[in-house]
């Protein structure tokens, strides 16, 4: 089976950057994944692709180095199956809660007896290789998202799940949480949210993830100890640039 690059770069304790993919083809996944991320994560979450347009993603992204994940739109069995089948070498997982719906999400990316993951790699196989039902629970990776108050208060219990690689911080739906259930501001609350996070991360071996909507913030998440870190997404780089580049020009016209 190909080895998951991934894996082997966290397991050296290096940080990795993470791509994130919104914009629903092919072509323009692969011209993300030729930048030089690690991996980039096709987000079928807030995402605009079908299922199928994710597969032909995941084609574009194999024509190179960088490994291919996927985020799950929910902890929903059946399409974390196919997003596996398709080619995706580790799923990250919206909305885990508490500790019964890690094992459901972990257990659907796991072959029996580790999980009830169903057989059948269709393209799998032949992204990674014949050998692929012998080692794939040795390399997909297993990412739950902490996003809510109720999962911080259960942490413990998340990160406890036998299979579990990591987690993910869902940086936009934990500050709306907090901010719901507080009803203050969340910057402090935020901050001491993913201390815990990363310190239960740390203390489990673990890996710790979260996005980063600046390369200021990723700054701050790495020198804290995150080692997985996504930064923005294709469509929000595709704007910001399109707005710099747009206002460059016609600043060339009034001078």
């Amino acid at each position: 089976m190909r080895q998951n690059k991934l894996k082997k770069l966290l397991k050296s304790n290096n940080t990795v950057a993470c791509g994130w993919l919104h914009i629903p083809n092919s072509w323009s996944a692969e011209v993300m994944a030729n930048a030089g991320w690690d991996c980039v994560a096709v987000d079928m979450q807030h995402g605009l692709q079908s299922i199928e347009t994710a597969i032909q993603m995941m084609q574009g992204i194999s024509t190179t180095e960088t490994v291919p994940l996927a985020r799950a739109n929910w902890n929903s069995p059946g399409e974390i199956m196919r997003l596996l089948d398709g080619g995706a070498y580790g799923i990250i997982c919206p909305m885990i809660n508490n500790k019964e719906e890690c094992e459901s999400f972990v257990g659907a990316c796991k072959y029996p007896p580790l999980g009830y993951r169903s057989f059948g790699p269709t393209r799998a196989r032949v992204y990674a290789g014949m050998d692929y039902g012998d080692y794939a629970n040795d390399e997909i990776l297993t990412f739950a998202m902490v996003e809510t108050v109720q999962a911080l208060e259960n942490i413990n219990e998340i990160c406890s799940v036998e299979g579990l690689y990591g987690i993910f911080i869902g940086s936009g739906d934990l500050k709306l949480s907090i901010k719901a259930t507080t009803k203050n501001d969340t910057t402090g609350f935020f901050d001491q949210a993913i201390d815990t996070v990363l310190k239960e991360c740390q203390q489990r071996n673990l890996v710790a993830g979260i996005w980063c909507a600046t390369i200021e913030d990723a700054k701050k998440m790495i020198e804290k100890g995150f080692k997985f870190i996504a930064l923005k997404s294709d469509s929000m780089m595709l704007t910001e640039y399109a707005k710099e580049q747009t206002v460059a020009l016609k600043n060339i016209f009034t001078n």
